[in-house]
């Protein structure tokens, strides 16, 4: 919470507003009080907010290809690298039956999850990578691991040429509700991982912990998440398993959106109502720790 009140000795460093007070008035300062109780992120304060978004998104998309020999050529040999090991082992020596091709279709997977795998890492640190950001200027903390989300797409938006190029060499048309589902799905993803990234982050500010189990956590997440193997290898028993999995209904939607076929809409139900529980509780747990930022990070 923003308010005016008139300069006193025991606000101390308190910072003066831009321009000349009046002849004999007293000096006035602005203090930024933190806000109480459970709050949600002010929107208005976001939106007077959002060319620092910008700024903060375009550092950490320069931050990352900064003196690295391949630059934006990481985007694409990091699944496409992968892609070509889940083929040889999972395809040519363990026989993992697919529809269609296997490298297009361990790539479908890869690519929506890799970005949200790398969003969650980075946006997970977000928070203690911009310390000396924090501690000096206030702004709306949310924007730190809200960029670092966001810088993720631009990664995203190249595999995604590589996705199309192997369509294209496998000659397969796409459907037209492609360019309707695509977006529609990496929105979800993105949801996806900018609520786990707000939780993951403010606690992360707390303990240090969670900057380890992160990785190790992922590592886990993707084997339960039909992946490099198709939904209907998974015995009935356990389908309830991967229904609780909100990366499971966003990947089977996305190969069916490339592949072709039927889409389980149980499942991408499940992805939503995660999505939008995510979001909102991460929103509101963010917004009660961040007052206390500054003097733990």
């Amino acid at each position: 919470m923003i308010t005016q009140a008139k300069s006193n000795a025991a606000w101390g460093h308190a910072a003066p507003l831009a321009g000349r007070p009046p002849a004999g008035s007293a000096e006035w300062c602005r203090i930024i009080r933190p806000s109480t109780g459970w709050r949600a992120v002010d929107l208005s304060e976001l939106w007077r907010y959002r060319e620092l978004l910008y700024f903060l998104t375009w550092r950490d998309i320069k931050v990352r290809y900064k003196q690295t020999l391949l630059g934006a050529a990481w985007a694409v040999f990091q699944p496409l690298l992968t892609m070509v090991v889940f083929t040889l082992f999972f395809r040519k020596l363990a026989k993992i039956p697919c529809d269609g091709p296997y490298p297009l279709f361990s790539y479908a997977a890869l690519l929506p999850w890799t970005y949200f795998a790398n969003a969650v890492t980075s946006a997970s640190n977000s928070l203690v990578g911009s310390s000396n950001l924090i501690t000096k200027v206030y702004f709306p903390r949310v924007l730190v691991p809200a960029s670092a989300v966001l810088a993720g797409l631009v990664d995203y938006a190249i595999a995604l040429v590589v996705l199309l190029s192997l369509m294209f060499w496998y000659r397969l048309v796409p459907s037209p509700w492609i360019a309707l589902t695509l977006p529609l799905l990496t929105l979800l993803t993105v949801g996806l991982a900018l609520g786990l990234g707000l939780w993951l982050s403010a606690l992360n500010a707390r303990y240090r912990d969670v900057r380890y189990a992160v990785p190790f956590a992922l590592q886990l997440w993707m084997f339960i998440t039909p992946v490099v193997y198709p939904l209907r290898l998974v015995p009935a028993a356990y389908r309830w398993v991967v229904a609780m999995n909100p990366m499971a209904g966003i990947i089977e939607a996305f190969r069916a959106a490339v592949l072709g076929g039927a889409c389980d809409r149980a499942y991408l139900g499940v992805s939503v109502l995660a999505v939008a529980l995510l979001v909102t509780t991460g929103l509101f747990y963010f917004r009660r720790l961040e007052r206390t930022f500054a003097d733990v990070i």
